[in-house]
C-alpha cells in the first residue's frame, strides 16, 4: 500500500519536478521515512507511513517545492523516531532539517483545554507566537503543518469522540482561519466542512440535505444563465470558460446565522465564475454582464485594483436574471489558481528559476504578515495577543486607502482611530481628527471598505483618554491606548507621591538617604524598586509617605528630646488663627490666604508680611510670591481644624457632548467637594473649557475629587488654576 502512493507521489511531483536529483532525493526522503517509522501503526490501523505520504501529496498538489515535499515526507521523524536533527541535516541538507524541526516544534506546543480561563488564554497566545515566530523563519513551515492537519482532519473518524472534538474545535479556530489568510480557499473549505461535521453534526447534515434536494433546480438555472453568458461573450469576441461555483457546507451555514435567514433565503447559492485571458476582459466582461441583467446596488467588488490583503484578485458582482439572484466572479486563470491555493500557488515550484525563500516575499507582500510578526514579539499581554490574531487578523474584511494609496486592512466596524494606531504608535497618539474621502469624520465614524483616511495630528495633542477605548475596535488599537493611559496616570501619581513625600520631610525637618538600592531593599515586597516605584506607590496611597520616612531614616535620629519637643509643637497649634494657620509666637495674628494661588490644607505654604494687611499666605509654588522680598518671609503653618470650608480653581478641557458638565458636577459633589462657582466656554478647537471654583476642606479631598474626574470619558485634562 504504501510503495503504491509512493509511486503515485512521484508521478505527481513529476509534472512540475523534472530534475532527476531533485526525484531522487524525494524517493530517498521516503525510504528513510519509512525506516524511520518501520513498526509504527495509526489508529486507523495503516503502517504510520502513510500519514507522511499523504501530507506529502497534499503538498504536491499544491507544487511545492523539492524541499517541501521532503519535509512532508519526514516531518514526524524528529518527534517519533530516534533520528536526529544532526541525522537529516547530514543526509538532506540544513534547509530540510530546519522546516522539520519548526513543524516538530509546532507540534509540540499543543492548544490545550483548561479550566482556568486565564491559564488558557496565556497557553492559546504562546502557540500562537510559536507559530507565527515559525512562520517569521519560513513560511512553508505553516504549509506543512497546514497539510498535515487537512490529513489528521480527513482521519478524525478512527478516534474517540472526545478527541474529535478537541481537534475539530481547535482546527476551526486557528488552522482554517489561517488557511483562509493565506488565501488556500480549496484548504479553508474542506478543514471547515469536515470540522462542521464532527463538531455540529446534524446541523451539517440538515444543510447537505437540503443542498441536495435543491441540485436540480439549482443546476438547471446554473446552465441555463452559463449558456446565456457563454453566448453573449462569444459574440463579444472573449474568449470565456463559465462554471458552476460550489459553496462549501459550513460557509452556507455561517451566512444562515450571520444574516439571521433560512436556507431558503442564502440566493448566492446561484454562483457562477468565469475565467477570461486577461484583465481587459475581466472588466469587458463585467460591463457587458451589467448592460445585459440587472445588478444588486453595493454588490460590486472590485477586488483586481484592489486585491485583498492575502493576494486574492477578482470581479465580483451579484445580478437579477429570470427572477432570481446570481452571484458572479470574474477573473483570469492565473488569479483563480491563486484564488484557490493562495500563498502556496503564488510561489508554486519553478525550474529554472533561482531559489529564493518564500518567507522573503511573503514580507515584503502580506503587509499584516510582518505587523503580526512584529505585534507578537513586542506584546507583553497574553490576552491582547490571542484578541489580536482572531479579531485584527483572522477577521479583517474592510480594505481602506492612506492618501498615498497604500491599503489597510482592518476588521468591520473599525474607526479612523484604529486606521492611525495600525499605521503608527504615534500617528494613533498624537490624533487630533481624521479626514475620510476629503471631509471631516468624527473619531467614532466607521469606516467603509475604499475610503481614503488621512489623519490629522498635532505634538500638542492631549492623547488618547478613556473614551477612545469606547471608539475603537482592533486589539491592536486599543492595547497601545492602555499602555499610553498607564502610563500617563503613573507619571501623574509619581508627581502626587514626590509631592507628599517631600512635604512630610520638611515637616518632621528629617534627611534620609534616598537611591534605587534602599528603595529596594526596604520596600519591594511592596512593589518599589526604584525611586520612582515609591512615589508611585506614595502616589496610589499604598504606602503613607509618614511609613515611607520612617522606614529611610536612621533610629537614632528620634531621641527622647525629640518626642518632647513634638509633643510641646501640638499643644502650641492650638494658638491659631480663623484661617487655620499657625504663625509661632503670635496669637490671633491678621492673616489672610491668598486669592491668586488659594492655597488649602496640605499644600506647601509661606507666609508674607504686608504693609497693612497683616500676613498673606501662599503656596509656595506661587508666582507672586517669587516676585516679593524674601526678607519679608515667615514661617507658617495648617493647624488641625478639619471643619473649614476651602475654595480652589479648576480649569477642565473636555470633548464638546451632551451631559459632560452635568457629569463633572456630579463627580465633585459625590466627592464631598461642592461646586460654587462655574464657566465654560470653547477654544479653536472645539473643546469645551469649563472652568470651576469647588469648595473642600483639604488637599487629600482635592487629588480624589481630580482622579475621579479623569475617569469621566471625553475629559482631556484637569488643573489647578492659579486665580
Amino acid at each position: 500500500m504504501a510503495t503504491a502512493n509512493v509511486e503515485r507521489l512521484i508521478a505527481e511531483v513529476s509534472t512540475y519536478i523534472t530534475n532527476t536529483t531533485d526525484i531522487n532525493n524525494i524517493k530517498e526522503a521516503f525510504d528513510y521515512a519509512k525506516k524511520m517509522h518501520e513498526g509504527q501503526y495509526r489508529k486507523s490501523g495503516d503502517e504510520y507511513i502513510v500519514h507522511p505520504l499523504d501530507v506529502a501529496m497534499i503538498l504536491s498538489e499544491y507544487q511545492t517545492d523539492p524541499t517541501t515535499i521532503m519535509a512532508g515526507l519526514l516531518h514526524d521523524v524528529l518527534e517519533d523516531t530516534p533520528a536526529t536533527f544532526s541525522d537529516v541535516k547530514q543526509q538532506f541538507g540544513e534547509d530540510v532539517a530546519l522546516l522539520i524541526e519548526g513543524v516538530t516544534k509546532l507540534g509540540q506546543y499543543k492548544f490545550k483545554e483548561t479550566d482556568h480561563e486565564k491559564a488558557k488564554i496565556a497557553a492559546q497566545a504562546k502557540n500562537y507566537q510559536k507559530m507565527l515566530l515559525a512562520m517569521s523563519r519560513d513560511i512553508r513551515v505553516v504549509i506543512v503543518k497546514l497539510a498535515d492537519r487537512l490529513n489528521n482532519i480527513r482521519t478524525l473518524g478512527a478516534l474517540p469522540p472526545e478527541k474529535q472534538q478537541r481537534i475539530a474545535r481547535e482546527t476551526m479556530d486557528i488552522y482554517a482561519p489561517l488557511a483562509h489568510r493565506l488565501g488556500m480557499y480549496v484548504m479553508k473549505a474542506e478543514l471547515e466542512d469536515t470540522c462542521f461535521k464532527y463538531l455540529q453534526n446534524h446541523k451539517y447534515r440538515r444543510i447537505a440535505q437540503l443542498i441536495a434536494d435543491t441540485k436540480h433546480n439549482r443546476e438547471k438555472d446554473l446552465k441555463m444563465m452559463q449558456t446565456n453568458i457563454d453566448y453573449l461573450l462569444s459574440e463579444n469576441n472573449i474568449q470565456s470558460n463559465v462554471m458552476g461555483r460550489i459553496k462549501n457546507i459550513y460557509s452556507v451555514h455561517k451566512k444562515m446565522v450571520d444574516r439571521n435567514k433560512e436556507f431558503e433565503d442564502i440566493y448566492d447559492l446561484l454562483a457562477l465564475r468565469i475565467i477570461v485571458d486577461s484583465i481587459e476582459d475581466c472588466y469587458r466582461t463585467i460591463g457587458i454582464i451589467h448592460s445585459k441583467w440587472t445588478p444588486i446596488p453595493n454588490r460590486f467588488k472590485d477586488y483586481i485594483a484592489m486585491p485583498k490583503p492575502n493576494l486574492y484578485q477578482s470581479l465580483h458582482t451579484s445580478v437579477i436574471a429570470n427572477g432570481k439572484v446570481y452571484e458572479i466572479q470574474i477573473r483570469t486563470e492565473e488569479m483563480d489558481h491563486i484564488a484557490e491555493y493562495g500563498v502556496a500557488a503564488h510561489w508554486a515550484y519553478k525550474e529554472n528559476v533561482s531559489p529564493r525563500k518564500m518567507t522573503d516575499e511573503v514580507m515584503e507582500k502580506l503587509k499584516w504578515y510582518g505587523d503580526l510578526v512584529k505585534f507578537t514579539k513586542e506584546s507583553d499581554n497574553d490576552s491582547d495577543v490571542v484578541n489580536l490574531l482572531r479579531d485584527d487578523i483572522f477577521n479583517s474584511n474592510v480594505y481602506v486607502f492612506t492618501p498615498n494609496g497604500d491599503i489597510i486592512d482592518l476588521p468591520a466596524g473599525s474607526t479612523p482611530l484604529d486606521f492611525a494606531f495600525r499605521i503608527h504608535t504615534q500617528v494613533g497618539i498624537e490624533t487630533v481628527g481624521a479626514i475620510v474621502n476629503g471631509k471631516i469624520v468624527p473619531l467614532e465614524y466607521e469606516l467603509k471598505t475604499g475610503d481614503i483616511v488621512n489623519m490629522k495630528t498635532s505634538v500638542n495633542s492631549f492623547g488618547p483618554n478613556d473614551n477612545w477605548l469606547k471608539i475603537v475596535k482592533t486589539s491592536n488599537a486599543r492595547s497601545k491606548i492602555k499602555s499610553y493611559l498607564n502610563k500617563k496616570r503613573r507619571s501623574v501619581l509619581i508627581e502626587m507621591g514626590r509631592e507628599d513625600f517631600q512635604r512630610e520631610l520638611q515637616q518632621r525637618n528629617a534627611k534620609v538617604e534616598l537611591n534605587d538600592k534602599k528603595v529596594k531593599q526596604l520596600f519591594s515586597k511592596k512593589g518599589a524598586k526604584t525611586i520612582d516605584d515609591l512615589y508611585f506607590e506614595i502616589g496610589k496611597n499604598t504606602i503613607s509617605p509618614g511609613s515611607a520616612v520612617n522606614a529611610l531614616v536612621e533610629k537614632e535620629e528620634y531621641t527622647e528630646e525629640d518626642l518632647i519637643q513634638r509633643i510641646n509643637e501640638s499643644v502650641y497649634l492650638d494658638q491659631k488663627s480663623d484661617t487655620n494657620i499657625i504663625v509661632e509666637g503670635l496669637q490671633n495674628p491678621s492673616i489672610k490666604l491668598s486669592n491668586c494661588c488659594t492655597p488649602i490644607p496640605g499644600d506647601p505654604i509661606t507666609g508674607y508680611i504686608s504693609k497693612g494687611t497683616g500676613i498673606a499666605v501662599h503656596r509656595r509654588e506661587c508666582n507672586n510670591l517669587k516676585a516679593l522680598d524674601k526678607k519679608r518671609y515667615i514661617d507658617v503653618f495648617w493647624g488641625n481644624d478639619n471643619t473649614k470650608q476651602y475654595s480652589v480653581n479648576l480649569r477642565i478641557i473636555v470633548q464638546n457632548r451632551d451631559n459632560v458638565l452635568a457629569e463633572i458636577i456630579n463627580t465633585v459633589t459625590s466627592n464631598q467637594g461642592k461646586v460654587i462657582q462655574v464657566a465654560a466656554s470653547t477654544n479653536r478647537r472645539l473643546e469645551g473649557i469649563i472652568k470651576l471654583k469647588v469648595s473642600i476642606k483639604n488637599r487629600k479631598e482635592l487629588q480624589g475629587i481630580i482622579r475621579s474626574l479623569q475617569n469621566i470619558s471625553d475629559v482631556f485634562s484637569i488643573e489647578r488654576m492659579m486665580k
